[in-house]
């Protein structure tokens, strides 16, 4: 029996060493960086505008939700009913996709970034900066105050920025894949190798203590 644990010790524990390390480093990584830094939070501005909703005009029946924001150049509502999504200027109009040199004023007007590029975001990619917000995107290439690369997503319509990547992002999800053993979506924290390594460290765990209480004191 001593033998048998020892053995089951020994082979577990140099088949899952390397993502125990893995785990190690990750989970090191992501407690010495916040998290509001990796997202970006620190290039946003905070900017208040006043509405008067008795201006507002349009069809408000059945929706589920209702949001007024300030893009470049106008205030616009985001109304969200059973039909889906819809960006709306003050007389309940249909809004157009706002042009690259907006987007550009947008990135100015609500970040600490300078805008240098767009471009179109129109299909999704699998572990995308960009995934799980709606397509299609503006991905705008900007630069901080020490000219390193940020990508800026804003959505199109609304003017919002949705989502800011630099490359202490990058790292972060790359540990995250590390961390929850996904590697392509790095979306899914249920998927079967984590369940897998997760119980195979469990037991190379048991089996240590049961060696160090069982064995090494008698």
């Amino acid at each position: 029996m001593k033998l048998s644990i020892r053995n089951i010790h020994k082979y577990l524990s140099f088949f899952i060493s390397l993502q125990l390390l893995l785990w190690t480093v990750s989970g090191i990584y992501f407690s010495f960086n916040k998290i509001e830094l990796v997202r970006g939070e620190q290039y946003r501005v905070q900017s208040s505008f006043s509405v008067n909703l008795d201006q507002l005009k349009g069809n408000f029946e059945n929706i589920s939700n209702l949001d007024v924001v300030n893009r470049v150049d106008q205030q616009i509502l985001i109304i969200s009913d059973p039909s889906g999504r819809k960006y709306l200027d003050s007389n309940g109009n249909s809004v157009s996709m706002l042009t690259a040199e907006q987007v550009k004023l947008t990135v100015q007007e609500n970040s600490l970034l300078n805008p240098v590029d767009v471009s179109i975001i129109d299909q999704d990619e699998n572990g995308s900066e960009y995934r799980g917000r709606e397509l299609p995107l503006y991905q705008v290439l900007s630069l901080n105050e020490n000219q390193k690369s940020i990508n800026v997503y804003v959505n199109p319509f609304s003017g919002q920025i949705v989502a800011i990547r630099s490359l202490q992002w990058k790292i972060w999800d790359l540990m995250w894949g590390f961390h929850i053993m996904d590697w392509q979506t790095r979306d899914n924290i249920n998927n079967f190798l984590l369940k897998v390594f997760s119980v195979l460290a469990l037991i190379s765990s048991v089996s240590g203590v049961l060696l160090f209480f069982r064995f090494r004191l008698n």
